[in-house]
């Protein structure tokens, strides 16, 4: 991997960890990649930390599907779940095939340069 590759994924990786909507599972996986830059144990831990991500970003489908629902609500509050529904629905509407949080916004930033990464 590129000195450059190491800085924009160690960026990205850092505002995946700040977000508030990064699940600790990812947050664990990112930490453990951190740990690993550098080491024989990096390559390795690409592969999880990808598969991680690619598993965490959130479809936008789903997203309106966990807002609309009473799982949503119960997690957010009724007004902000209904607040996400409709900024999903959104853009949705614009386009949009991801939940668009800091989170997976950041993981999908990573996701697009995966080749590079491998």
């Amino acid at each position: 991997m590129t000195k450059e590759m190491t800085a924009f994924v160690t960026e990205k990786t850092r505002d995946l960890m700040a977000a508030p909507s990064c699940c600790p599972e990812a947050k664990a996986a990112a930490q453990a990649w951190l740990d690993a830059v550098g080491t024989d144990r990096e390559q390795a831990e690409t592969k999880k930390y990808l598969a991680e991500l690619a598993a965490d970003v959130t479809p936008i489908d789903g997203l309106i599907a966990f807002a609309s629902s009473a799982a949503g609500a119960a997690h957010f509050g009724e007004a902000a779940a209904k607040g996400l529904l409709a900024h999903a629905q959104q853009i949705k509407a614009a386009g949009a095939k991801y939940c668009d949080c800091p989170a997976c916004t950041a993981a999908l930033a990573i996701l697009e340069r995966k080749a590079e990464l491998l």
